[in-house]
């Protein structure tokens, strides 16, 4: 499903099952050794898709893929990349830092968001489209849809400027018949950071129970001289790993 939404520069692994025989390094396992097995499954899952979406971009390494401070995967040297899992889904995408700036997806299972979820991530002029979306085109969950886009955003924007953004600082729209969407970054969201993205244009599709975003941003679209000019707030995580 996710190698139809990035780039031909994008490799890409996804997995529907955890496939059995397919181990950590012990350096991986120790970022899961007290986690529930569930946990573990998608874990070790997960960095499975990105070895083997690392084997087709032709990079090989033998480091383990460990975590950031805010979960996000840590990439080699001149990779990027991002991983996403949910039930019955796990994938990895990676590409050369030369062509891609940065890259983020997500996956969600195609089911209406818990009660209060929608109102918590969602500004108000998004939640209106939403109820529209789901009124109109009752065949996908569109609020699960708009929460997997802000995943995806906020896993594209952190590589690119290593700060935090909220739900509340992009505004999306997404198109329900041509699989896009388009991302807004609000003033909010970008204060004190210079030359920040002023937004994203992602793409979507729905099949097999699931929900996916992409976003993928190439090198020659990065903003030159990012300098943020304030030290980095503790934010929720970014969810990749």
């Amino acid at each position: 499903m996710i190698e139809q939404l990035l780039a031909a520069e994008v490799a890409s692994y996804e997995a529907f099952e955890d496939p059995p025989g397919v181990t950590l390094l012990s350096e991986e396992e120790a970022l899961v050794r007290d986690s529930v097995e569930s946990r573990r499954r998608e874990f070790t899952t997960g960095r499975h898709c990105a070895r083997m979406a690392l084997a087709r971009l032709d990079v090989v390494s033998d480091r383990p893929i460990l975590s950031g401070p805010r979960g996000e995967p840590l990439w080699p040297d001149q990779v990027r990349g991002s991983i996403t899992h949910c039930r019955g889904y796990r994938a990895a995408v990676v590409a050369r830092a030369s062509e891609i700036a940065s890259v983020g997806i997500d996956a969600e299972p195609d089911q209406p968001l818990p009660d209060g979820v929608l109102e918590a991530v969602a500004l108000p002029e998004e939640e209106a489209r939403t109820k529209e979306l789901l009124r109109s085109f009752p065949g996908v969950r569109w609020d699960r849809m708009l929460f997997s886009a802000k995943e995806s955003v906020y896993k594209t924007w952190f590589p690119i400027t290593r700060r935090p953004l909220g739900f509340e600082d992009a505004l999306i729209e997404i198109d329900p018949v041509g699989g896009t969407f388009s991302v807004r970054i609000l003033p909010q969201g970008a204060r004190g950071i210079r030359n920040a993205p002023e937004g994203f244009t992602g793409r979507w599709t729905a099949g097999k129970g699931l929900v996916v975003t992409a976003i993928s941003v190439t090198a020659a679209e990065r903003p030159l001289d990012l300098n943020p000019d304030r030290t980095p707030d503790i934010h929720r995580g970014v969810g990749t790993a």
